[in-house]
């Protein structure tokens, strides 16, 4: 018979023995009242019991009740062994998920809603600097006290990004830092030492930029004299020869100044000596100078500027990244092309966009148009007079004023570069 059952049947014999009772004494509204009065304090009885059980968590086993509070207890004690097992198995995959951690080389930071921290492994005392207990439910940022980490958290932007600083525990130390959100509230700070990436990134740099400042004396004699020997010259058969070396020559140089500008890009430090920027202005320059360089394909050229949209970066930088992509999109365009230049703005930001009808970019060369010295068509970017630097220039450019490069294009229907420049 179901418990409930049995409680009922319980219940209806003992007023019922109490109302005959009471019917033979001539007191049945008492006896009724006595029988409902002693109902009702067995279960706040065992309500009691219940309630100390749950309070006292000492006894593992449930007290012992007849009828409908046994199966109470019994329902209770099961819902508690589960219980139990299930804290013992999160505190196994716990003290695992500790153990493979404290384990990793990279410095790895449990963090709260707020960015304080809640946990972590011995990696992190030795690149963070971070010491435990003291440290615990302190704000990360209130200990690391790097302008670059509170913008990083400040902003939120975690997919596929990272920063770079030096270790607070160790100046010679470089760190790379990223966070994963996970559990909607929760963050994990992953922190790796990149020293020895660093320090072979800054040889190349250093080797590039020494490379090149040393080339720019020898090239600027040799196109001195190729001047001097074509307005010397009087045969004929040495004026396409000279013509080549010039060329050449100026192509080299313009390489060596593109090197030297991606190597100063990359070795200052970002946001120094930033002005407002009248973007205006400069494309108007920009569409002169690429108007020339368009000549006899005569390309119609439109631009659209929004008035009194300025911008707070380096003129210079910003200018060379702009005339990059506008310069790109006359020398790829077949003559009588159209190229669109837009300046705008909305609610994420300002844009800078250039369009053009050319032969457009097959997908796979899209993801890497940035690297240096790539070209979709070696023989034709050598003919224009391309260095394979530009959009190596201008990714840099829009890294230092944290901005990103976007491009669609599509074989026979031309391309489209944006410069996306987040609301400061």
């Amino acid at each position: 018979m179901a418990p409930w059952v049995q409680e009922f049947w319980r219940m209806l014999g003992l007023t019922l023995s109490m109302l005959f009772i009471g019917f033979l004494v001539g007191q049945t509204f008492l006896f009724f009242f006595l029988a409902c009065l002693t109902y009702l304090s067995w279960h706040l009885y065992n309500l009691y019991r219940l309630e100390q059980w749950f309070s006292q968590g000492r006894k593992f086993e449930p007290p012992e009740a007849p009828g409908i509070w046994g199966d109470v207890f019994y329902h209770f004690y099961r819902l508690q062994q589960r219980n139990r097992k299930r804290k013992r198995k999160l505190a196994d995959m716990l003290k695992r998920f500790q153990e493979s951690t404290a384990a990793m080389p990279d410095a790895t930071v449990v963090l709260g809603p707020r960015y304080e921290i809640e946990w972590f492994n011995k990696a992190a005392i030795q690149l963070l600097g971070l010491q435990s207990p003291r440290d615990r439910g302190q704000p990360i940022t209130n200990l690391i006290r790097y302008p670059s980490l509170h913008h990083y958290l400040t902003q939120a932007n975690f997919e596929n990004t990272a920063i770079k600083f030096v270790s607070p525990n160790n100046p010679s130390m470089m760190l790379s830092v990223s966070v994963i959100p996970y559990a909607e509230t929760q963050h994990l700070l992953l922190a790796r030492d990149i020293t020895h990436l660093h320090r072979l990134e800054q040889i190349r740099s250093d080797f590039i930029a020494n490379v090149s400042h040393e080339l720019r004396t020898p090239l600027t004699v040799i196109s001195g004299f190729l001047e001097t020997l074509q307005d010397a010259q009087t045969c004929h058969e040495f004026e396409r020869p000279l013509l080549l070396m010039t060329q050449q020559t100026a192509r080299m140089r313009n390489i060596v100044e593109d090197l030297l500008l991606l190597s100063r890009l990359e070795s200052e430090a970002n946001g120094n000596g930033g002005v407002m920027v009248e973007v205006d202005e400069m494309l108007k320059n920009i569409y002169e100078e690429a108007t020339v360089l368009s000549g006899e394909q005569k390309h119609r050229i439109t631009v659209s500027v929004e008035k009194d949209l300025t911008i707070y970066g380096h003129p210079e930088e910003l200018r060379s990244a702009f005339s990059n992509l506008v310069f790109n999109a006359v020398r790829y365009t077949p003559a009588g092309g159209e190229i669109t230049i837009h300046w705008y703005s909305d609610k994420e930001g300002a844009h800078f966009t250039v369009s053009d009808t050319g032969d457009g970019i097959a997908p796979e060369h899209l993801p890497r148009l940035t690297e240096r010295f790539y070209r979709v068509d070696v023989g034709r970017s050598r003919h224009q007079g391309g260095t394979g630097l530009g959009l190596a220039i201008v990714k840099h450019v829009l890294n230092r004023h944290q901005g990103h490069l976007h491009i669609e294009s599509q074989l026979g229907q031309g391309s489209l570069f944006r410069c996306d420049f987040p609301n400061r």
